[in-house]
């Protein structure tokens, strides 16, 4: 396949998708880049694990960057990143297999918790 079409068809996708659909995306890749962080820890392949650490920081970064601030629950998300940036940075020093599971498993949650609202969202436009 042409190189160029199929980077064409990612960005006419990504254009596409809903404000949800690009959100949950950001989570999607969060988890995978945690998934990978804990499988070069298991592994103590240090450097994919530091690299998977900061993929996964880039990426809380971003998400709190374009909080919308007019909305409470920015400043509570805020500080949720700033725990999550925290921890990885523990984890990336301390090569902490428990606090990673841990910290995965919150992003899990809270990427479960945007797709329930995004599908009630996508419902509720249809009545």
């Amino acid at each position: 396949m042409d190189s160029k079409g199929f980077q064409l068809y990612k960005e006419q996708s990504v254009n596409t998708m809903t404000p949800g659909e690009l959100l949950l995306l950001l989570y999607d890749e969060l988890v995978k880049h945690l998934t990978r962080a804990e499988i070069a820890l298991s592994k103590e392949d240090y450097p994919v694990l530091e690299a998977s650490v900061e993929k996964s920081l880039q990426i809380i970064r971003y998400l709190d960057a374009t909080l919308d601030t007019k909305y409470e629950i920015s400043a509570q998300l805020t500080k949720l990143y700033d725990y999550f940036c925290y921890e990885l940075n523990r984890v990336n020093f301390g090569h902490n297999k428990t606090e990673l599971e841990r910290i995965k498993k919150m992003v899990m949650e809270l990427r479960d918790s945007f797709r329930t609202a995004d599908k009630n969202s996508a419902g509720s436009e249809k009545i």
